[in-house]
């Protein structure tokens, strides 16, 4: 049984990878809540039974079609969202990993509008929002 990522009883995993090529990082735009419309990392939720750098690969190919390498742990981060009501609506402990292209073509899934590589400066720009 799949868990309520609305309103949880418990924090959810989720497994992210910051991949770069060059002196570019790949963003996805999301399609789903939270965070709907906007710019991120490509990943998803670590299934039960699933280590964090499996599920990390694993949602990288199944959203974008992409091959990666891990090359480290980058961050650990919460994200929590509250309603209105002041409510835990999300709660995700995010765990980021560096990443590189190892082949593959982009082939977005449902979960994303569009995906572009950003220059540092443009990555700044969209996270500083």
């Amino acid at each position: 049984m799949a868990r309520k990522r609305e309103y949880p009883s418990l924090p959810m995993v989720g497994a992210g990878a910051l991949i770069y090529k060059g002196n570019s990082v790949l963003l996805v735009k999301r399609n789903n809540e939270p965070n709907k419309g906007k710019w991120a990392l490509p990943g998803g939720v670590v299934k039960v039974g699933e280590g964090v750098e499996d599920a990390t690969v694993r949602e990288v190919k199944e959203e974008m079609g992409l091959e990666i390498k891990l090359e480290g742990l980058l961050s650990v981060l919460d994200d929590i969202h509250y309603d209105g009501k002041g409510r835990v609506m999300y709660h995700f402990v995010l765990v980021t990993y560096l990443a590189s292209p190892q082949g593959g073509k982009v082939k977005l899934n449902s979960e994303s509008d569009e995906y572009k590589w950003f220059s540092p400066t443009e990555v700044r720009s969209v996270f500083a929002t």
